[in-house]
């Protein structure tokens, strides 16, 4: 027999993450693969397996802690022939690890000789995310080890300089806004005051930071869909006896690629006075989850066919409403696609996902009269709302993009040209 410390493996860029569940017991014995500890990330929970069967000797972490990679959770009595040379170090997930040609962003360098004088005390994914928020880490009280700063000390520091950003002391972007004033709402009525969910709560400082650095403008547009769906309905017939569907969205993924191909200047990101063009296409999607939006990515949309494209969404999709998506399932965007045809609407003004520098709102489709050169003809009408950074993408451009994505979008020979 022999006793191995089980680490936390690659998570991806995440840090300091809070374990909300244990799942096993000292004592318990588990097979390869069993969940051990539950961990909730800014967009969703991820369960950690074993790395091999045995007995858990003892839990080296609490409901409440925070871990990163290689943080011993527990410690497990295996035979021999089980124990694992190494610890392991690649993400638990339940799908393919997501292809690795994508430039990733820079390494946080190692903390300045005046972060040491003045005793600040933070992993380098933090010191890279208050330097992306723009935030004194020395104005910033730590709650972790020894007065250490956690990433949730940074993002509660963000959101509270947001609020009071009236005095010019905000996050970038912010400064002179004056704050919403505080209203007791109960002396109008009865009132009942619930917490924002997690997803809601990590997620509302990068969408801030998104809507007051980067320079929106959404243009619109409409594509004739009336043979594409004609086609996609024949093909979700023979899907269904597959276990899937094959929904409109799938299409605008592969048109959405194709037009990313044809004008790469949408499928890239601003750095400093450089565009960086991405030489891949991953887009993701906006997914309706009860805790809140999460936005998966289908990994190389433009080398994917209509059936693959339509899996990958239909695994990615339930992973996202049970809380199962892994870190690699949300990472890599370079284009969002945010749909609300299956609510309603006829426009809205999505938020750009920065760094990404577009993306594409989609609302319910419509039967419209159309003018053929001789008359009024019934057609599938889709509107196509674009929104887009405007230091990287113009007018003209955004308006081209937009116009090629419905031309692909009329017919469906066109996306596989």
């Amino acid at each position: 027999m022999s006793t191995i410390e089980i680490r936390v493996p690659d998570i991806g860029d995440f840090s300091d993450v809070p374990v909300i569940e244990l799942i096993v017991s000292p004592g318990d014995v588990v097979e390869a693969e069993a969940p051990l500890v539950t961990l909730e990330t800014d967009k969703a929970t991820m369960e950690i397996p074993s790395p091999v069967a045995g007995t858990i000797v003892s839990l080296a972490v609490q409901v409440g802690d925070t871990v990163s990679q290689g943080t011993v959770i527990a410690v497990a009595e295996t035979a021999d022939a089980e124990a694992p040379t190494e610890a392991p170090t690649e993400a638990p997930t339940e799908a393919p690890a997501a292809p690795a040609p994508a430039p990733s962003a820079p390494a946080a360098p190692a903390p300045t000789d005046a972060d040491a004088e003045k005793g600040l005390r933070a992993t380098p994914l933090v010191r890279r995310l208050a330097r992306e928020l723009e935030v004194d880490l020395a104005a910033v009280s730590g709650s972790g080890p020894k007065g250490r700063v956690t990433k949730q000390d940074l993002l509660g520091h963000y959101e509270r300089a947001a609020a009071g950003a009236a005095t010019g002391g905000g996050p970038s972007g912010g400064a002179g806004i004056p704050p919403v004033p505080e209203v007791d709402f109960s002396k109008f009525g009865p009132v009942r005051t619930v917490p924002l969910s997690r997803i809601k709560r990590l997620s509302g400082p990068h969408l801030h930071r998104s809507w007051l650095n980067v320079p929106h403008v959404t243009h619109a547009d409409e594509a004739d869909i009336t043979d594409l769906d004609a086609y996609r309905r024949e093909l979700d017939e023979a899907a269904k006896a597959e276990g899937y569907r094959i929904t409109l969205l799938s299409f605008l993924i592969k048109a959405a690629a194709a037009a990313l191909r044809e004008y790469p200047e949408l499928n890239s990101s601003l750095s400093g006075d450089s565009l960086v063009l991405k030489d891949y296409v991953h887009i993701g999607v906006a997914v309706d989850t009860p805790d809140g939006l999460v936005v998966p990515v289908v990994h190389d949309a433009d080398r994917k066919g209509i059936r693959e494209i339509s899996r990958d969404l239909a695994d990615l999709s339930a992973k996202a409403r049970d809380g199962r998506l892994a870190a690699a399932d949300m990472q890599g965007a370079t284009f969002t696609i945010s749909s609300l045809g299956g609510i309603g609407g006829t426009h809205f003004t999505p938020i750009v996902n920065a760094p990404e520098v577009a993306i594409l709102g989609v609302v319910r489709s419509k039967m419209a009269p159309v003018w053929d050169g001789e008359a009024f003809v019934p057609r599938l009408m889709l509107p196509l709302c674009l929104s887009y950074d405007h230091r990287v993408v113009d007018g003209a451009l955004a308006a081209r993009f937009t116009a090629h994505l419905a031309h692909l979008a009329e017919d469906v020979r066109r996306i596989v040209l």
